[in-house]
């Protein structure tokens, strides 16, 4: 779940990035923009949406108590206007994506070790 590298150097990403990049639909975005205040995109010309850095980490956040703690939206709603909620679940959301991440590494090392 990490934006490609060259896409880290962005200020602003499409929808489409945003939804590639978190595995969920474009639809599913524009719904949680409409439940979530917290995941407010910037939007250009012709109403395209601009996600920042600090949408994408909403939006990530929001992913992983909706999609992998399995709370309803009601639930991450009331979990995000805890406060001390939103801290601790941030960063059980950071700390998922760098595990996936080294699991993605090491399984890759696993690959380049069976064609040996």
């Amino acid at each position: 779940m990490a934006l490609n590298k060259d896409k880290d150097l962005k200020l602003y990403y499409s929808i489409k990035e945003v939804a590639d990049d978190i595995g969920v639909s474009e639809s599913t975005l524009r719904y949680w923009e409409s439940e979530f205040r917290q995941i407010s995109p910037k939007k250009g010309a012709n109403n395209v949406r601009r996600y920042t850095k600090e949408d994408l980490k909403m939006v990530r956040l929001v992913y992983h108590l909706v999609k992998e703690r399995g709370l309803t939206l009601a639930g991450a709603k009331q979990y995000l206007k805890s406060g001390g909620g939103f801290e601790t679940a941030r960063k059980n959301s950071e700390v998922i994506d760098r595990l996936k991440s080294i699991k993605e590494e090491l399984l890759g090392i696993r690959a380049a070790l069976d064609t040996l």
